[in-house]
């Protein structure tokens, strides 16, 4: 049976023992989609959930601005912004995977720590001589540690969306997970937008080193409260009893291991939504470096930022709206009609000659980027092997940082060799691939669909 609702994952807990939120009731029922979200997790964690992520999305823009304003040299500070991409996609897996181990709370703590002084020595760093070449090592070397120790606070937030919307818990379960990852998509894409917006105005206005100050005070403030809120107990870790995951359960009996073909199978099934990413994330990167290049011909690159968060804002309305997407629109079906959108309209980014054309453009582009996004975190919660759920979860975010970094570097190449119109042509090459991708990804969806 074919089923459109995000992962239902059984709890190895009650609810009394684990978030100590208030129980289902006619009442909670009879709200709005989104006003169950504050009564699963409490009031306080959508605000705290949401701030918590805003330094991700500062750092590796400020750490760009702060560089290339002290330095001098924009080669400088995109290098210092790519350690900390290359950091943050490899720390991110790193880290869910120890709050598996260990649990959320511990892990997001200390990386909390470890990123304020990152950070820190960064500015640091880059204040220290900034003419001279061997000042670059230090700044990289901060600016990679910055970024592997980044809290992953956006996919932990999820993982806890799914406890605490696990079917063992609570009726009607899917619905409300299809709610909390819409709303967990738009958050990504709103402080995505914001973040930059306000390293831009606080270096410009005040000074460049601000922006990744404040990074580091919101770090070492929300990101501990963000560990240690109740939630962090509906997650059980791996060293306890593994957790059945609720698409395969039907292929395990108790205490009987997976037959060898099964880790292979797992294996590829988690790599179709984290190739996905990287797709996603070449898009997203194709398009700004592309845009960098559109808005420098008729005015200057720095319009591209206000270009691109036109997309963000479409993107991020489209994906409130999925929680309210029928039942029948399945998950493997959105994924396909998602991606087909996109790769049909991103085609008509090779059309505007000005700036307000590309504004419509955007925003009609961004309307299937924010479905496409909860549809395939939410299968990544499908096939994610028992136990390994925030391991997942980062892997897919990690996945987007890894795609931006390489179709920024592709399409800026095209760019600088061929024109905006060739570099127009990453995001349109990336979100084909996305659909053959999602092609296969309904195959697997399919096969961990309960019979």
């Amino acid at each position: 049976m074919t089923t459109s609702t995000a992962p239902q994952r059984p709890s190895q807990h009650s609810p009394a023992d684990t978030t100590g939120l208030s129980s289902e009731s006619p009442q909670a029922r009879s709200g709005s989609r989104y006003s169950r979200l504050p009564e699963l997790a409490g009031r306080g964690f959508i605000p705290l959930g949401l701030f918590a992520r805003l330094p991700l999305a500062m750092l590796t823009v400020g750490t760009l601005t702060l560089v290339t304003s002290v330095s001098g040299s924009y080669a400088a500070g995109g290098t210092s912004a790519g350690a900390v991409g290359i950091g943050s996609a490899i720390g991110a897996p790193v880290l869910g995977a120890l709050a598996d181990r260990f649990g959320q709370r511990p892990v997001l703590v200390v990386a909390a720590i470890l990123n304020a002084l990152a950070v820190l020595v960064l500015i640091a760093a880059a204040y220290m001589v900034p003419g001279a070449e061997g000042s670059a090592v230090p700044i990289l070397a901060a600016a990679f540690v910055a970024g592997v120790s980044c809290p992953q606070v956006g996919p932990l937030a999820r993982v806890r969306w799914m406890a605490l919307t696990s079917a063992g818990n609570r009726k009607g379960g899917g619905k409300d997970l299809d709610t909390a990852l819409s709303y967990e998509s738009t958050a990504d894409e709103l402080t995505f937008v914001l973040g930059p917006a306000l390293v831009g105005i606080l270096a410009s206005l005040i000074a460049p080193w601000l922006p990744l100050a404040l990074a580091a005070a919101l770090t070492i403030t929300l990101v501990p409260a963000f560990a240690v809120h109740r939630t962090h107990l509906a997650v059980p870790r791996r060293a306890v009893q593994p957790r059945t995951v609720h698409r395969t359960a039907v292929q395990r009996s108790a205490g009987q291991s997976s037959p060898p073909r099964a880790g292979l199978m797992s294996f590829a099934a988690v790599t179709l939504p984290v190739m996905a990413m990287v797709c996603m994330g070449s898009f997203f990167g194709s398009t700004q470096a592309a845009l960098s290049s559109f808005s420098a011909a008729f005015a200057t690159s720095e319009v591209a930022g206000l270009l691109y968060a036109v997309m963000g804002l479409s993107s991020a309305a489209a994906a409130i709206s999925v929680a309210y997407w029928p039942a029948r629109f399945t998950l493997a079906a959105r994924w396909l009609a998602g991606a087909a959108a996109m790769a049909g309209l991103s085609t008509l980014l090779l059309l505007p000659g000005d700036g307000w054309a590309m504004v419509l453009v955007l925003l009609v582009l961004g309307l299937p980027v924010g479905p496409v996004m909860v549809t395939v975190f939410a299968i990544g919660g499908i096939v994610a092997p028992a136990g390994r759920l925030g391991t997942v979860m980062t892997a897919l975010a990690s996945g987007i940082v890894a795609g931006t970094a390489i179709g920024s570097s592709v399409a800026g190449q095209l760019a600088e060799g061929s024109g905006y119109s060739a570099a127009f042509l990453v995001p349109v090459a990336a979100a084909a691939a996305l659909f053959v991708l999602g092609a296969a990804a309904a195959v697997v969806v399919r096969r961990n669909q309960p019979k």
